[in-house]
Order: C-alpha cells, then sequence, then structure tokens
C-alpha cells in the first residue's frame, strides 16, 4: 500500500477535533449527573474517531473516482486526485477502517449495556451500522446521499443528534430532554462547517453534478443559512446553560462564541469562495474549543 504519510494525509486530521466534539458533550454532561465511565468515554472516542477517518477515506475515494476532485476544486488535493494512494487501496482502506471501527462499536456497545440490556445493544448496534453505512455513502456510489443535497442532514444527526444524545444515553441509559439542546448546537456547527465546504466548491461542484444545498440554493441565500446555522446554535448553547442554572462562572464557554461571531463578519464581507478556506479550520477548531469548555463548565 502507500506511505504512511499518504494516508495520514488522506485521514485528514484537521477534522477530527470537529467530530469528537459531540462526543464530549454528551459525556461530560452524563459524567457531571453522576454517570462516570472512563471506558466508556474512550471507546466512544475510539468509535467516532475511526468514523470520521472512514468518512474522509470514503469522500476521497467517491469524489475521486467521480472526477469530482478535479483541476477546478480550491480546496487541498486529495490522496486519489493527486496519485499518492491508488483507487484500489483506497478501496482497501475504506474496508479495513470500517471493520475496525465497528468492532470498536460492538466493544463500545458491551461495555455500555453488558448482557443485560440485549434490546438497547442492538439497537445501537443498527445505529453503528447505520453510521458507517453514511460515512462511505456520502459520496460513494451512483446514490451518494452528498450529490443529492443531503449532506447537511446527514451531519447533522451523527455528528449532532446521534453523537450527543447517543453518548449520554451509553452511561445513564435515560434520555433528558435538555441534552437534545446541546446536540441540536453541535449539529447545526457540524453543518455550518460542511457548508463553509460547499460555499468554496461551489463552482467546481456544480460543474461536476453535485448537487450540494449551496449549489441549489445559490450564494447569496447560502450565506444567510450559514448566519442562521451559527447564530440558533449560539443561543441553543444559551439556554442549555440557562435551563441548567448555570453560575456565572459556568459561563466561560462564552469565550468560544468570539471567533464564531468573527467569523459570521468574515463570511458577510467575503467576495471570492477561495478566501472560505481558511474559515473551515477556524470554525470547526472553534466548535471544539466551545465543547471542550462547556464540559469545564458543567463540572465546575
Amino acid at each position: 500500500m502507500s506511505n504512511a504519510k499518504a494516508w495520514f494525509e488522506a485521514a485528514r486530521l484537521r477534522t477530527l477535533p470537529l467530530s469528537v466534539s459531540g462526543i464530549l458533550v454528551g459525556s461530560f454532561y452524563a459524567i457531571s449527573q453522576g454517570y462516570t465511565n472512563w471506558g466508556i468515554l474512550a471507546l466512544s472516542l475510539v468509535t467516532t474517531l475511526g468514523l470520521q477517518i472512514l468518512s474522509n477515506f470514503a469522500n476521497d475515494y467517491g469524489d475521486g473516482v467521480k472526477g469530482t476532485d478535479n483541476e477546478h476544486r480550491i480546496g487541498p488535493q486529495r490522496a486519489i486526485q493527486k496519485g499518492s494512494i491508488t483507487v484500489a487501496d483506497m478501496k482497501k482502506g475504506i474496508i479495513i477502517t470500517s471493520v475496525l471501527t465497528l468492532i470498536a462499536a460492538v466493544v463500545l456497545i458491551y461495555v455500555s449495556f453488558g448482557k443485560e440490556n440485549f434490546g438497547y445493544s442492538v439497537f445501537f448496534f443498527l445505529l453503528g451500522l447505520a453510521a458507517i453505512a453514511a460515512a462511505i455513502k456520502y459520496t460513494v456510489g451512483s446514490g451518494a446521499y452528498g450529490y443529492r443535497g443531503l449532506g447537511d442532514v446527514f451531519v447533522f444527526i451523527f455528528f449532532g443528534l446521534v453523537s450527543v444524545i447517543g453518548c449520554y444515553f451509553l452511561y445513564t441509559k435515560a434520555m433528558n430532554p435538555l441534552v437534545i439542546l446541546p446536540a441540536v448546537s453541535v449539529g447545526l456547527l457540524s453543518v455550518a462547517v460542511l457548508n463553509l465546504n460547499n460555499m468554496r466548491d461551489q463552482v467546481s461542484d456544480a460543474m461536476s453534478g453535485k448537487n450540494t444545498i449551496v449549489v441549489k440554493m445559490g450564494p447569496k441565500a447560502a450565506k444567510f443559512y450559514h448566519y442562521t446555522v451559527i447564530v440558533t446554535a449560539l443561543a441553543l448553547t444559551l439556554l442549555f446553560a440557562m435551563l441548567n442554572d448555570f453560575k456565572p462562572v459556568q459561563y466561560i464557554f462564552l469565550v468560544a462564541f468570539i471567533p464564531l461571531v468573527l467569523h459570521i463578519k468574515t463570511v458577510v464581507n467575503n467576495t471570492e469562495p477561495r478566501n472560505l478556506d481558511p474559515e473551515l479550520k477556524k470554525v470547526a477548531l472553534s466548535t471544539f474549543l466551545l465543547s471542550v469548555l462547556l464540559c469545564v463548565a458543567m463540572q465546575l
């Protein structure tokens, strides 16, 4: 197979902090209520990182074989596009990563539910299979949902609702309506990262037949959609804090609002899609920072 450096690049390590944001929030909300289990936390992180890396490999493969990754694309060149990993090797990488991720998910389910909660175990196993399928089918195959403008929906569901609520349930075996608020917040901020990517690549995506939401609605509406998603996420995070009776010191998470507000200003004034590329990292890291500070706040 190709060298290690090529695989590290294909894994796109800069995307990993965003992927674990929901896991951290769901876990530490449960921990703040007395449900401490570091094994669940560790295995949840491993499983989620596996899903993110799988998604990155699958995106590289799907966009590569479809020709979407071409000279018109603004972002960094991907592995298949520049020839550092062959199509056949990338397919093997997807299969291996899928198997390893599924194993991690099965161990996580066993550690959380044991032998006593068979129904929960089956449900979460099916959820794990769905997550793996979603990671692959974003760009792979003739029915790739990312090419039909459904990427935002799946990102919201799996990076937000499933990540936060599902992780919280692994600890507590119970549902808390308030956990929905940070789940929606993390999901919306994850959608914002994808929307930025799609605004940056709007021209090349349209030329390649990748009909993202941005391609469908156009740049002006995509900007308004972007502002709405971020502002709603921040408002729901504030509501979560208020409903949980946060003390003044617990509002430390507001620090993470600053780069996100500045980001909105940047997008408002932007006229060149290429200039949105650095903003991807800023929003992803700001979301991770918000999640970490929210976790700290919940322990104060």
